[in-house]
C-alpha cells in the first residue's frame, strides 16, 4: 500500500508556469493498475516523480508499507528506491538490438550472460516481441518500442512501475499493444503500476483505481467502479456514455430516469425483465454500453410507458441497477462541473 498524505510540492519552469501539487491526499492499493490521470499542467508528472523518490514534497508525506519515506537517508533510501522504477523517456539506444536494449540494466547488475539471456527472452515475451530480439530499434513502429522501454524498466524487477503517458501519441492498435502489455506485467509479475495519462479511454479500459487531478488539485480518487456509480462524480462524467434529451422527447413518457447497470448478469437483460415483469414499454432514450477493464457498463437515459412505470423503475433498482428517476423533463445541457472537466479532460475518445 502507498499512502499520498496531504502532498505539495511546487516544480519551477522556465518555459511554462510552474506546476505544483496542493495538499493531495489518496491511496495506491498493493498489485493494482492505478492511474492518474488529468490534462497538461495537473501534476501527475510532479507525482510520478515523488512517488519513484526522486524528489521530496515540500510537505506532507509518502508512505510505502506504513514507512515514511521522508524519514529515510543514506542507504535505507537508495534500497527502497531500487524498488521503483520510473518510465519516463521512451529512448532506445539506436545501436543495439531490442534484445541489447533490454540487457542494458541487467548488464550494470552484472547478472552473467546465460542467466542475462534467460531473462531478457522472458520479458520481450512478456511484452509479446519475442521474433524481434535481433531487430534493431528504428525497424519497429513507436508502440513496440514502447513495450521494448517497458522490458528494460521490468528488467531489475522493480516493485512498483511508474509510467508517464504510455499511449500519448500512439494509433488505437498500438496503444492496445502497450495497454495489454503493461496488463500482462501486472498479472504475471505481481507488480503495482501507477500510470500518469490525459486519456480517459486508458482509464477506462486498464486501471483499478483512479486519481483525478486538476491544477494540482486532487478532485476525487478511489476504485473506477465505485466512482462510475456516483452518478454526480467526475470519473463518471468522463468514461461513461453520454446521456442527454430534448424535453419534449421526455414528456412523451409516463416517466423518465437515468440507469446504470454494472457487469453482465445485469447489462444485456435488466431492462427488458423490468418491462415483461411490469407490463410497461421501456425506451432508450440516449447512451450506450462500454467496458471498464472487463466489466461491461452502461448508462442508459429510458423512458417508461405505462401504468406501472414506477414499479418498473423500482424493481431495476431492487434487482442491481442504479436509477436517477427524473421528476420533471431533464436539463439537455450537463452541469457545469461535468463541462469543465469536459474542457479538461477532452474524454470524447
Amino acid at each position: 500500500m502507498i499512502i499520498i498524505d496531504t502532498i505539495t510540492k511546487t516544480i519551477p519552469s522556465r518555459e511554462h508556469p510552474p506546476s505544483a501539487l496542493r495538499d493531495v491526499t489518496f491511496e495506491i492499493p498493493s498489485g493494482a493498475i492505478f492511474g492518474l490521470l488529468g490534462p497538461a499542467g495537473a501534476g501527475k508528472t510532479t507525482l510520478l516523480r515523488l512517488l519513484a523518490l526522486r524528489e521530496a514534497p515540500e510537505a506532507g508525506r509518502i508512505l510505502v508499507d506504513e514507512l515514511d519515506t521522508g524519514a529515510l537517508t543514506g542507504r535505507k533510501l537508495r534500497d527502497l528506491r531500487t524498488q521503483f522504477t520510473l518510465v519516463d523517456d521512451y529512448t532506445l539506444r539506436a545501436e543495439r538490438t531490442v534484445a541489447g536494449n533490454v540487457a542494458l540494466p541487467l548488464e550494470q547488475l552484472g547478472l552473467d550472460g546465460a542467466a542475462r539471456r534467460i531473462r531478457v527472452a522472458e520479458l520481450l515475451d512478456l511484452v509479446g516481441l519475442s521474433r524481434a530480439a535481433i531487430s534493431a530499434p528504428s525497424e519497429l513502429n513507436e508502440g513496440q518500442r514502447r513495450r521494448v522501454v517497458l522490458a528494460r524498466a521490468l528488467a531489475a524487477q522493480p516493485s512498483v512501475l511508474l509510467i508517464d503517458e504510455p499511449t500519448a501519441g500512439l494509433d488505437v492498435e498500438q496503444a492496445a499493444g502497450v495497454l495489454a502489455a503493461i496488463d500482462r506485467a501486472r498479472a504475471e509479475l505481481g507488480i503495482t503500476v501507477v500510470l500518469a495519462t490525459r486519456q480517459a479511454a486508458v482509464v477506462r479500459k486498464l486501471c483499478d483505481g483512479v486519481a483525478l487531478l486538476a491544477d494540482g488539485r486532487l478532485l476525487e480518487a478511489g476504485t473506477v467502479l465505485s466512482l462510475l456509480t456516483d452518478q454526480s462524480s467526475y470519473t463518471a462524467h468522463a468514461l461513461l456514455p453520454k446521456v442527454t434529451s430534448a424535453p419534449q422527447v421526455a414528456r412523451e413518457f409516463d416517466a423518465v430516469a437515468d440507469v446504470l447497470l454494472v457487469g453482465h448478469a445485469t447489462v444485456n437483460t435488466l431492462l427488458p425483465a423490468a418491462a415483461d415483469r411490469n407490463d410497461v414499454q421501456i425506451a432508450t432514450i440516449s447512451g450506450g454500453m462500454t467496458r471498464v477493464v472487463e466489466t461491461p457498463v452502461a448508462r442508459y437515459r429510458i423512458g417508461v410507458q405505462g401504468d406501472r412505470a414506477d414499479q418498473a423503475l423500482a424493481w431495476i433498482r431492487d434487482h442491481g441497477g442504479l436509477v436517477a428517476v427524473h421528476t420533471t423533463a431533464p436539463a439537455p445541457a450537463a452541469p457545469a462541473r461535468h463541462e469543465v472537466v469536459e474542457q479538461l479532460l477532452q474524454t470524447a475518445a
